[in-house]
């Protein structure tokens, strides 16, 4: 039984986690170039944002190719084993295996959720977990990042988004923005004049 709540107590704290980890990449690494770095940058900022608005683009057109919506396959095993440093650091210093274990487990079960869910995102096929209400508010929240690239980092999971004022639910301007059966209507409530 003790087992099980350090589990569930791990998985809910390497959920956040990964929350603030990806808003941190995402801000500070793929909208960046933190000393030079600009794979990520060139990546994400620059293709991937150069390909996929918030507008008619933000679905897949033709002519471009559907490896731009995710990261490069590589990126996915570096992302998680850098991420699980400090759990593995904390399970070297109290001798307990259980809590690197489960947190790694989380976090590439967090990494896989961000790449299907953007793949769903931006290359909508009617799927069941496109018609769910969490992932249509969810899919809503990413036309606004890419309306505001400051705004709504967070693709999983929009914790560090709340917790460091970057969630935003509503454009404050009106735009012409992406329309389907999976994305919600993100426009303001009331236009000014």
């Amino acid at each position: 039984m003790q087992i099980l709540i350090v589990v569930l107590m791990m998985v809910t704290i390497a959920v956040s986690y990964a929350s603030i980890f990806e808003w941190i990449l995402h801000k500070y690494v793929m909208h960046n170039k933190p000393f030079g770095f600009r794979y990520a940058y060139n990546a994400h900022a620059e293709v991937h944002h150069g390909d996929f608005g918030a507008g008619k683009t933000y679905h897949l057109q033709p002519g471009i190719d559907s490896k731009k919506i995710t990261m490069a396959w590589w990126n996915g095993p570096v992302l998680v084993a850098i991420s699980s440093i400090p759990f593995w650091l904390i399970g070297w210093m109290i001798g307990d295996w259980v809590i690197p274990i489960t947190a790694s487990v989380t976090i590439a079960c967090y990494y896989g959720a961000y790449e299907y869910l953007h793949w769903c995102m931006h290359l909508p096929k009617s799927r069941g977990v496109e018609k769910s209400y969490l992932f249509q508010w969810i899919n809503g929240h990413h036309v606004l990042h890419h309306r505001y690239k400051n705004k709504n980092l967070n693709v999983v999971l929009p914790l560090a988004d709340w917790f460091f004022g970057t969630l935003l639910l509503l454009s404050s301007k009106p735009f012409e923005q992406v329309r389907g059966r999976s994305v919600p209507d993100v426009q303001p409530k009331k236009y000014t004049t």
